[in-house]
């Protein structure tokens, strides 16, 4: 009977998902759910993100040395937090200047507007008043600073939320590493045979696809941070330290990474002398050429199989709908997808034929 088919029930099922979501935003039962969601979520995706760079590092020394999961994680723990706390002492002096150092970078723009205000009083034929433009932009600060007063307790819960953030990402990392092993069981334990033989064959190339995509991306974005600092150093661009760790946490994002990472750049460049603008952009090019033709192709490889032209037109939308983060999960997300559908297809299909 026609009621019998799959194709029915997953459009009864679908059906009876939108009456359930439909009660239940008229319940208003929905806004709580999605404040957990937005709660959990950035703590979850570092710590997942964390994950996959570490767990290797965990398993190796499991397998050596023959000692408990939870023994070799609490060991990459301490040799992290050692680690952390050696290049904070060798490193804290400078990126602190640098940071102070860029603080006085709105002042030197100051400098700057008012050498070209005293061009522009100087060549001004009456078509440019300086006195109107000095109004409009003290009137925009003036504005600017009252915003600031008016949502300060939106930047004190921003902050607030930020630092239970970072609390809770070293529990969720260690719980990740610890119980990791133990997830695939647990997700294939319901079912039996043929089935969880399939189930589990699919959350093993899951996990493995993702783990080479961050992986991949991660060590491609920490070589472009390297590379960077060197040709900021080799240009004599001030805080070059600083700049360089932006470009490393940007080029994440494939494509149009190193681009964003680099503006800050730009910004000092410009402040610190106008032809240094032009050998920042020549050193981008010169790394995004290493990368692309070096770097990249070794270490990610093929491995996803994802078109270039898909992965640009991953960014570009997911950059409006979740920003920064969107632009971050797109690509691993799409890849986790594709696993998931194609292989929803091929037990559909093996199903199909197991029942004819």
């Amino acid at each position: 009977m026609w009621w019998k088919h799959p194709y029915f029930k997953f459009i009864s099922a679908a059906i009876l998902a939108l009456i359930l979501i439909f009660f239940m935003r008229e319940l208003n039962m929905i806004s709580p759910l999605i404040t957990v969601f937005k709660t959990l979520f950035y703590p979850i995706l570092i710590a997942g993100f964390l994950f996959y760079i570490i767990r290797p590092i965990v398993d190796w020394l499991a397998k050596v040395f023959t000692i408990p999961v939870v023994v070799s994680t609490s060991i990459v723990f301490a040799v992290i937090a050692g680690i952390l706390a050696l290049l904070g002492r060798l490193l804290f002096t400078t990126i602190q200047n640098q940071v102070n150092d860029l603080s006085t970078l709105p002042s030197k723009l100051q400098s700057m507007t008012e050498e070209l205000q005293q061009e522009v009083e100087k060549k001004d034929m009456g078509m440019l008043s300086v006195q109107s433009m000095q109004q409009e932009v003290t009137q925009y600060f003036g504005d600017l600073g009252q915003r600031i007063t008016t949502h300060m307790t939106d930047i004190f819960t921003t902050v607030a939320g930020a630092a239970t953030t970072l609390l809770i990402i070293p529990f969720l990392l260690f719980f990740f590493l610890k119980d990791g092993s133990k997830l695939v069981p647990f997700l294939t334990r319901g079912l039996t045979g043929r089935k969880n033989e399939e189930a589990y064959r699919v959350l093993e190339k899951l996990d493995r696809t993702l783990s080479n995509y961050i992986i991949g991306q991660i060590t491609v974005a920490t070589v472009d941070g390297i590379l960077m600092y060197i040709a900021y150093l080799i240009i004599g661009l001030d805080y070059a330290l600083v700049l360089a760790i932006v470009v490393v946490f940007t080029a994440v994002i494939p494509f149009f990474g190193p681009i964003l990472g680099v503006v800050p750049a730009v910004f000092v460049a410009l402040v610190q002398d106008p032809m240094m603008v032009i050998y920042v952009l020549v050193a981008l090019i010169i790394v995004q050429q290493l990368e692309g033709n070096l770097v990249a192709p070794v270490v990610l490889g093929q491995k996803l199989n994802v078109h270039p032209l898909t992965i640009i037109l991953l960014l570009v939308v997911s950059a409006p709908l979740a920003g920064f983060i969107g632009m971050v999960i797109a690509v691993p997300l799409y890849s986790a997808t594709k696993v998931l559908v194609k292989s929803a297809y091929r037990y559909w299909h093996l199903h199909e034929k197991g029942t004819t």
